[in-house]
């Protein structure tokens, strides 16, 4: 791997060129390591395939009478792909930088001459293309449950544009946390503990009518409800009402807080 420093007298467009550029040899670096991981890419796939089947075949019938003559396929693979996503950041993400940190390699990005925000956007960037395979192999499964995309093309589009952008937000969450502990072991649990509440505390596999009320107001507001509500509606061909936009707005807020953060932390950690 080798990268360029960046010329302190060069203007705004070259100073970005070769800072995507720097973002790019890491993001290769990280795709580079799926095919030679193949146990990786297994375990990762394993459990969305365990939760579909597990909701699908055991509480489906049950949860089904709640929806009023909806398919609980159509209901529940929305919320799947947005867990698949989000646990595949703390996965990835969090424990891939909490052992890069370990295993000193993160030193060794720090000894060249590139930029530090590069190092953290490709990795989150090659972990946006292993959601994205995680994804189709999810839809192919789906698919053999019941699932069919109802909505327009484009609908389609915009679902999976926005659950890849959920994740990649998500990601810079798990950056954060796996710089801020000191093991790998820490950065599962540190990354796990809080997803739990977000995911399943949600729209992920049960209405929220069905919640007491002080649970159903957390969980009508819970960002990962949104973003699910949002992506059902593409799907399904609804309308998608406010939620397209909350979606968005969480989404952007949640990096524009956490990757400023992770920046931050690599280059506090890297003057220690």
């Amino acid at each position: 791997m080798t990268s360029v420093s960046m010329p302190a007298n060069e203007g705004v467009f070259e100073r970005a060129k070769w800072w995507l550029s720097d973002a790019w040899v890491i993001t290769v670096r990280n795709l580079r390591r799926i095919p030679r991981q193949p146990d990786m890419l297994f375990f990762i796939t394993l459990q969305p395939i365990m939760f579909i089947l597990l909701f699908r075949y055991v509480f489906g019938g049950a949860i089904e009478k709640s929806l009023g003559g909806e398919s609980y396929a159509q209901f529940l693979m929305p919320g799947i792909f947005v867990q698949t996503v989000l646990f595949g950041s703390v996965g990835t993400t969090g424990i891939g930088i909490a052992d890069d940190m370990k295993r000193g390699i993160i030193d060794r990005f720090r000894s060249l001459p590139m930029s530090r925000t590069s190092v953290l956007l490709g990795r989150t960037l090659a972990d946006v293309a292993l959601n994205a395979l995680t994804v189709a192999i999810m839809v192919a499964v789906g698919l053999a449950i019941g699932f069919r995309f109802e909505g327009s093309f484009l609908d389609s589009v915009l679902a999976i544009a926005m659950l890849l952008f959920f994740g990649f937000a998500f990601s810079w969450v798990a950056a954060f946390i796996g710089l801020l502990v000191k093991s790998v072991e820490a950065a599962q649990s540190g990354g796990f503990i809080w997803l739990f509440p977000l995911t399943f505390a949600s729209s992920a596999f049960v209405p929220t009518e069905d919640m007491p009320s002080w649970l159903q107001a957390f969980a009508d507001n819970n960002p990962v409800t949104i973003v699910i509500n949002a992506l059902r509606a593409w799907f399904n061909g609804t309308p998608v009402g406010s939620d397209g936009w909350l979606s968005l707005a969480w989404t952007v807020g949640i990096i524009a807080v956490f990757a400023p953060l992770a920046v931050w932390k690599f280059r506090r950690a890297s003057t220690q």
